[in-house]
């Protein structure tokens, strides 16, 4: 008995940890990255602990050997369907919230807001862009701020400067920490954050990420959970 609920315990968790990942995961790491997290930050933990829990019982009760050696393998292959699970639940997440490029236009959106978002989608398209894009920022009449993801050391700053020149762009900051540059009135930033990195678009007259603005004082620009 103990050897079927802990069984049904398995398969139970290897679905929760699915829905987790599909929703949750990071889809910056590799899949052992991802199990890893999994473990660490969702109810994945708890489900194989208990699994093993009811392993062991089993396997001190047990007088058969084929028994077990039954008791011992069923948190092993939970631990594996979790792993072998986890880039499709990756893959998910990325197809349905995620693409390659920052978008700026949503429908719906009343003037002036909605001219800013056009010229700063305008700016975004061409700039050839790294990592992934959420769909989370801030838009707005003082410019566009879009985050990203990226997927192993990449120097943010030195793609985005190479871009911008080979593009015709001003580089007119350029401290180490973030990137300005002017085109004909319009204005892009770039800067670096954990794990990803964040964009903005808006005119050459505005601050980059509406900072200095009343109706911003205390925003990061780099949000704890790119």
């Amino acid at each position: 008995m103990l050897l079927v609920i802990g069984t049904g315990l398995a398969l139970l968790g290897v679905l929760v940890h699915y829905g987790f990942m599909r929703v949750y995961g990071d889809v910056t790491g590799t899949a052992f990255d991802g199990l890893i997290w999994g473990l660490t930050a969702g109810p994945s933990r708890l489900a194989l602990l208990l699994v093993a829990v009811l392993a062991v019982i089993g396997f001190m009760l047990s007088t058969r050997r084929w028994m077990r050696l039954t008791a011992a393998a069923i948190p092993v292959l939970m631990l594996v369907g979790m792993f072998a699970i986890t880039p499709l639940a990756l893959g998910q997440r990325f197809e349905k919230q995620y693409v390659s490029s920052p978008q700026c236009v949503t429908e719906g959106t009343d003037e002036p807001m909605a001219t800013a978002d056009r010229e700063a989608q305008q700016v975004f398209d061409t700039i050839s862009h790294i990592g992934q894009f959420n769909g989370g920022g801030m838009s707005g009449v003082g410019g566009c701020t879009r985050w990203f993801k990226l997927s192993g050391d990449v120097d943010v700053l030195q793609h985005y400067r190479a871009t911008l020149l080979a593009a015709g762009w001003e580089v007119v900051e350029d401290d180490g920490h973030h990137l300005r540059a002017h085109l004909n009135g319009r204005a892009f930033d770039v800067m670096p954050c954990p794990g990803g990195g964040v964009i903005w678009a808006g005119s050459d007259d505005d601050p980059s990420y509406g900072q200095g603005k009343p109706e911003l004082a205390g925003t990061e620009i780099c949000p704890h959970d790119l």
